[in-house]
């Protein structure tokens, strides 16, 4: 078959000589017409029958003889044609004419095969990469160099290899030494070249055949003309990097044979193509012959080796017979069986990437194209969309939904043609209309007093022709204003009787762990809130009010110091220079806005004039003047403060929008209606706060849609807007430079500063205020502070999570999910998710918890506050306290060397210290000032959640998930009765805040709180000149405010009776040690974490202590230096955290700044060994861990390597958690994004973008403790659903759980059913099949490709379930230190 097919491309190169030859000779006239003037390359096609398409390159080198090159021709084809008979008469080959045909070759092609280099030069002597293949010429020119180098060593490698491919192979060598020695005869005195080329690709097909004949240049006695041609051994699989340099070997008979091989460059190239190049050979006169050689031998060998090579798999990638058969078992179970979560299967790739991108820059057009609209430049919108129609590249990017904000803005106004035109548009963009679009024109139609039936008819028909229906449009369309009223009347022109068809509930199917709840209620008792509906009404128009506003105006907990004289002329100062301020940043606002105007009239590019133009001139002043008070006098990043000034923006041009389109009036009649179900004064009913408010969206339809249909602005956006206002603010807020001391100078001078500074290894951009601005702001304590309205706490009940786009507050806008700024794939799941209704429903449960202010507590706070604070009682001190900055000058002659140094360090210290009190201290002003401005009311915190479905308040400032002094100062606000174990209750609770008996049981501490009660009423009755016992407690705050509620029970008639609104907690024995002995039965370490009964609570943290303690001592024993020197200093408090965060993915390198953190804190161990101490240690923590959890790190290291593997296949981790929430991980690659402003260039760091790679640090380091939060927040979750049903109120602080005394053990009792619950279910099994299928399902095609073998070891890894243990769950039932 080798023979065959070098005698085929002889036969093929013939024909061609032949017909280029009888056409030089018809063309006499245009010789050179055969020629390109840059070495043009013809492409040869030859069709033969029962034969495939053979495509051949071939090079013509240009001469200036025309003539000489019609001879050389002539011979070469006498040549041929002499070959191709000798092959006839030998029976090889039944000879058959062939159609050649000349065509263009490629512009990259004739650059390689250009004739500059006429000579025989290196470059003569290179291969020529294949048109099909991907060449890159520097890599031919450094082969060619390292060949003319290394030429004699090549020669002798080859023919000692020649030598040994003639003894193995006897019939090649028999036809090699034929043809020798016919060409021997004829030419005794030719040289014959062997050339082989690089493996360029690792994708080719074995069976392809490349020839090229190159030029050479001959003495005066040569008479032959050279072909080469080899078969190259391409069923190898090579790496595109190799390179085989070129050899030569020298024949016996003084012949040397010259042929070029080249190797595999596509594996989806057939083997019959053949791909090679011709040129022109100089001759002398007297060369009479042609020279024939092949090296298939010398390949033939060369593959196999190759191919043993590839044969042979490395061990990593062996896999047994056993493993085979399941990965077979494996696939044909998941090819027959459909998960019912696979629609949540998140496409990533390339493929996912470009639409990502093409998303990213759709929603840039969408909001540009919304803000046009919404501030009434709508011919400005029609030219940008057209603009972007015209160009292809853009118009591929655009969808229905971008051309449908046009169509919405022609209907307002009434006018059809527009509308019309954009159809046409929709249609040559390959586009279909979808339910907004023929919405827009019937608006249009219904809006047109003379529009004849006859077209709303055709509008109707077309609808119909594309599959849809009125009913769609009523369901399916967001409206605005009085869109929907509009075309319910132009359907109403040609079908009077027509209405829209209510919405049909969809069947819900819910998870096993929630099914009866939702479906069995008849004994269900929903609580009700301790307010009239009366009462509620108010409390909604304030906080509607306060939202409209988008920022409140408080009073500051500092306005009670006494104001000095110094500080009245501050203030006067800064009222001054603000009224200044104003009015220059309005003028500089509206020159800017005019030059943005300008600019904004060509091209296609998005500029910010649309978003300048949302709001009134003023409204972007006083963002830019609230921004000026917020800077620390440190400075901040010019990114962060860029991304509060665009954010502030956003957030009012939002709720502007929601007050034109009129959704106020809709939202007022929903909500009253609404609170009929909390209020106290109405009946009770068994319906959920969801339930209640989708039903009542359905019996109001008519008006606008309260879910807005408005696009968010890109992260991008916000980022450009804001950095436009900063450099608004740095350009032209200033001073006078003696404002503060007379000088005989004055001067203008920026307030702000934008400097670099560098943030680890990255030079950031930084805005810093002048020292005169910081002194000013220090020196006047101003009495209010400005916050925006979504930091502050609702005065209303939230509106209830009903989908991932509406609930919380009444106007601002809100996430359901927090997430990365710009990451979008967590929301693309939730909009596919079917069944939110759980998850929602907590979220709804946790926010429906009224809250009031401790307010005797908050009073003695802030009188601390106000003096001196205290380091011991966690209230920062004043910026009076700070240390004082030493100025020097480096240059002064008197100071060595070293003091300077020493002084550097001391005023970069000094710094330091400054700015982190600074930012302590705005933090507690901040909180206590907002929980002093709500004292009196009652109000409510709206919850939302993390990509994990944690819960958190969405206030950030003041919420019960703060330190101990802003959960000391918050009460529930409704009270309940203490019932006869609440007092017992709160005393346990008490004992629990001081942490001095963790070890005891609940009788024991109830009995120590008895021992103590003088301490317990001194503390409430005096608690700052007392004994101040109350002082010593873990957490102080949280423990007097205990002292006073116990005092006020004990000091009533009846303290069963006593109304307490205090909250009770009950916090979890390492939760996530709990949910690990949980997944596999670990017995030992169930018992560690508690999970079974005992007499007393069993302290893991003291366990491992101990245990640590043990590897010490027996270190010492040997004579460790570190472990004598550690004896006792090993105590519960040093390996604490580390215990607690090492189920959560602490790294050691984490859990020995931990511990290093705890020794520092030890003033008796001696700090030079802290290092070594603490790397002694963490070491032994996690072998402690190691011994006492055996299943819990079998399980960690399943999920850790599963993820690793996933992410190797180019795929984010996702799983759902046990209630439906799609889960998914957005740690990808990092990649650099530049931002362009007039500033600075900022330099956005992107991790989160799913074109990248995922990071599989990231993704396999985080898996195990994301999945442990999911399973908390899930426990949480279902405690708060049961909970509510029982009637108690109930909030959660992560794994740490609220209630009143009162209803302690009804909790408590729900907390240990739904855990028990939790954890019957197959977690595990569960998430394996979920992994399986949609990480295993669609393998690659080819068998033998590595993307193959890698799934092959995912897929068995999957399968492989840690096994488990013999626990048995319903002990947790019982047992009493579950959570306590």
């Amino acid at each position: 078959m080798r023979l065959l097919h070098v005698n085929m491309t002889l036969l093929r190169v013939s024909h061609f000589v032949k017909c280029l030859h009888r056409y030089t000779l018809l063309a006499e006239c245009c010789q050179r017409c055969l020629v390109t003037r840059s070495g043009a390359i013809r492409r040869l096609s030859d069709n033969r029958l029962h034969l495939q398409r053979k495509n051949v390159s071939m090079s013509v080198q240009k001469t200036e003889d025309a003539k000489k090159r019609v001879l050389k021709q002539s011979q070469l084809l006498n040549v041929l044609e002499a070959r191709i008979q000798q092959l006839q008469c030998d029976g090889i080959l039944d000879v058959q004419k062939s159609k050649v045909d000349l065509l263009q070759a490629p512009s990259f092609a004739r650059r390689i095969f250009s004739g500059e280099n006429s000579k025989n030069t290196p470059a003569e002597k290179a291969d020529i990469p294949k048109l099909a293949q991907k060449s890159q010429p520097s890599r031919w020119m450094e082969k060619l160099t390292q060949e003319s180098k290394n030429k004699l060593k090549r020669r002798n490698t080859l023919k000692q290899k020649l030598k040994k491919n003639v003894t193995e192979k006897p019939k090649e060598k028999q036809l090699n030494s034929q043809v020798s020695s016919q060409v021997k005869h004829k030419h005794p005195a030719t040289a014959f070249k062997t050339i082989s080329t690089p493996n360029n690709n690792t994708a080719i097909r074995s069976d392809k055949i490349s020839t090229v004949v190159s030029p050479i240049e001959t003495s005066a006695a040569t008479t032959e003309t050279i072909i080469t041609e080899s078969k190259s051994a391409t069923q190898k699989k090579h790496s595109s990097k190799k390179k085989q340099s070129q050899k030569e070997v020298k024949v016996p008979c003084q012949t040397t044979f010259k042929t070029i091989s080249t190797s595999k460059s596509d594996r989806n190239i057939r083997s019959d193509k053949i791909s090679a190049g011709v040129s022109p050979v100089k001759i002398s006169a007297a060369t009479a012959g042609t020279i024939i050689t092949k090296s298939a031998s010398q390949k033939k060998q060369k593959t196999k080796k190759k191919e043993s090579k590839k044969e042979v798999p490395s061990p990593k990638t062996q896999m047994t017979a056993k493993e085979l058969a399941r990965v077979k078992e494996l696939e044909r179970k998941l090819s027959k069986k459909v998960h019912h979560l696979s629609y949540l299967r998140q496409p990533e790739g390339p493929q996912q990437g470009a639409e990502l991108a093409s998303r990213n820059l759709r929603s840039s057009i969408l909001s540009y194209l919304e803000a046009c609209v919404f501030a009434g430049n709508v011919d400005l919108a029609q030219q940008f969309l057209l603009r972007q129609h015209r160009l292809r590249s853009r118009r591929t990017l655009l969808n229905t939904d971008v051309y449908n904000i046009m169509m919405r803005a022609w209907a307002k106004k009434g006018v059809l043609n527009p509308i019309g035109r954009l159809f046409i548009l929709l249609e040559e963009a390959g586009l279909r209309p979808n339910t907004m679009s023929y919405s827009a024109a019937l608006e249009c139609m219904g809006r047109s007093a003379n529009c004849p039936p006859q077209l709303i008819s055709r509008c109707l028909s077309h609808m119909k022709e594309d599959g849809l229906s009125l009913d769609d449009i009523f369901r399916q369309c967001v409206f605005q204003l009085d869109e929907r009223d509009m075309v319910l009347k132009a359907v109403h022109t040609v079908h009077p009787d027509y209405q829209p068809a209510p919405a049909i509930p969809a069947i819900q199917s819910y998870s096993s762990l929630v099914e009866d709840f939702y479906k069995q209620r008849y004994n269900h008792q929903y609580p009700k809130l301790d307010f009239t509906r009366e009462e509620l009404q108010e409390r909604f128009k304030f906080q509607l009010s306060m939202e409209q506003a988008c920022t409140v105006t408080i009073d500051s907990v500092e306005a009670d110091k006494p104001i000095t004289e110094n500080m009245a002329k501050m203030r006067a100062l800064l009222v001054e220079q603000r009224a200044h301020w104003r009015k220059v940043l309005l003028q500089a606002w509206r020159e800017s806005k005019m030059v943005q105007a300008k600019t904004n009239t060509k091209g296609f590019k998005l500029n910010l004039y649309p978003y300048f133009c949302v709001l009134e001139d003023s409204a972007y002043v006083d963002i830019m003047i609230q921004s000026v008070a917020s800077i620390p006098p440190s400075g901040e990043s010019l990114l962060i403060l860029a991304k509060g000034l665009g954010t502030r923006v956003y957030t009012k041009y939002s709720v502007l929008q929601k007050y034109r389109s009129e959704v106020l009036e809709k939202l007022g009649n929903i909500y009253n209606a609404y609170i009929d179900l909390l209020a106290k004064d109405t009946k009770v009913c068994n319906v959920l706060p969801r339930e209640q408010w989708s039903k009542l969206e359905a019996e109001y339809p008519s008006g606008p849609t309260l879910q807005c249909c408005e696009s968010s602005w890109p992260h991008t956006i916000i980022l450009e807007l804001g950095t436009y206002l900063l450099d608004l603010m740095v350009k032209n807020l200033k001073i006078d430079s003696d404002i503060l001391n007379p000088a005989h100078v004055r001067k203008r001078i920026p307030i702000l500063y934008h400097m670099y500074t560098f943030r680890s290894t990255r030079q950031v951009g930084f805005i810093k205020p002048h020292p005169i601005l910081t002194q000013m702001q220090q020196e006047a304590t101003e009495t209010h502070l400005t916050f925006d309205s979504f930091v502050m706490p609702m005065r209303c009940p939230p509106v209830p999570w009903t989908s991932a786009k509406l609930g919380s507050y009444l106007m601002t806008p809100t996430k359901l999910m927090r997430t990365i700024d710009g990451a979008t794939q967590h929301y693309e799941l939730l909009e596919r998710c079917q069944n939110l209704h759980a998850v929602l429903d907590s979220l709804n449960q946790l926010g429906n918890c009224a809250w009031k202010i401790n307010k005797p507590l908050l009073d003695i706070i802030i009188s601390i506050f106000n003096d001196r604070g205290s380091d011991k009682l966690d209230i920062p001190p004043p910026m009076s306290e700070a240390p004082k900055v030493t100025h020097f000058n480096p240059q002064e002659a008197s100071l060595t060397a070293s003091e300077k140094a020493h002084l550097k360090r001391e005023v970069v210290n000094a710094r330091k210290k400054c700015s982190e009190m600074h930012s302590v201290r705005m933090d507690a002003l901040y909180k206590l000032s907002i929980a002093n401005h709500i004292r009196d009311e009652v109000f409510w915190f709206p919850h939302n959640m993390d990509f994990r479905g944690r819960t958190y308040p969405c206030p950030p400032y003041f919420n019960h998930l703060g330190n101990d002094v802003t959960r000391s100062v918050l009460l529930f606000a409704e009270g309940k009765p203490l019932g006869p174990k609440g007092l017992d209750w709160l005393k346990i609770h008490l004992v629990n805040l001081t942490g001095l008996k963790k070890k005891s049981s609940l009788q024991g501490r109830l009995e120590y709180a008895n021992s103590i009660m003088e301490d317990i009423l001194d503390s409430a009755d005096n608690p700052l000149n007392g004994k101040k016992w109350w002082m010593n407690a873990d957490e102080p705050w949280q423990t007097l405010a205990c002292c006073m509620e116990i005092a006020k029970a004990v000091k009533s008639p009846d303290p069963a009776q006593f109304i307490s609104h205090f909250p009770v907690q009950q916090d979890g024995s390492c939760n996530g040690l709990q949910h690990y002995a949980a997944l596999g039965r670990d017995v030992i370490g169930a018992t560690s974490v508690n999970l079974v009964p005992c007499d007393v609570p069993q302290d893991v943290y003291s366990g491992v202590a101990q245990q640590v303690e043990e590897f010490r001592a027996r270190d010492a024993g040997t004579g460790l230096k570190i472990a004598q020197i550690l004896e006792g200093f090993i105590s519960r408090k040093v390996v604490k955290q580390t215990v607690m965060t090492v189920v959560y993915g602490v790294t050691r390198y984490g859990g020995r700044l931990q511990i290093e953190k705890r020794l520092k804190e030890i003033d008796e161990f001696p700090k030079m060994y802290v290092w070594e101490a603490s790397h002694y240690l963490v070491r032994q923590v996690f072998s402690g861990l190691k011994e006492m959890f055996t299943g819990t790190r079998e399980i960690q290291d399943w999920l850790t390597e599963s993820a690793r593997l996933i992410s190797k296949t180019g795929h984010s981790v996702q799983w759902v958690t046990p209630l439906g929430l799609p889960i998914i991980q957005p740690y990808h690659r990092a990649r650099n994004q530049v931002l362009r402003s007039t500033i600075q260039q900022l330099n956005v760091q992107i991790n989160h973008d799913t074109k990248e790679k995922p990071d599989t640090m990231k993704q396999k380091n985080a898996f195990p403790p994301n999945f442990i939060h999911s399973l908390d927040s899930t426990h949480m979750m279902l405690t708060a659903l049961h909970c509510y049903s029982y009637g108690l109120t109930f909030v959660s602080v992560h794994d740490c759980f609220w209630t009143h005394a009162l209803t302690v053990d009804t909790m408590n009792k729900v907390c240990r059913e739904q855990f028990v619950a939790l954890h019957s279910q197959p977690i595990l099994q569960e998430l394996s099949d979920y992994l399986l299928h949609i990480y295993c399902t669609d393998l690659p095609p080819d068998t033998k490709n590595n993307k193959y073998l890698e799934y092959q070891r995912l897929m068995l890894l999957l399968a492989k379930v840690p096994q488990t243990g013999d626990l048995d769950l319903d002990q947790v039932n019982e047992s009493t230190y579950f959570f306590s």
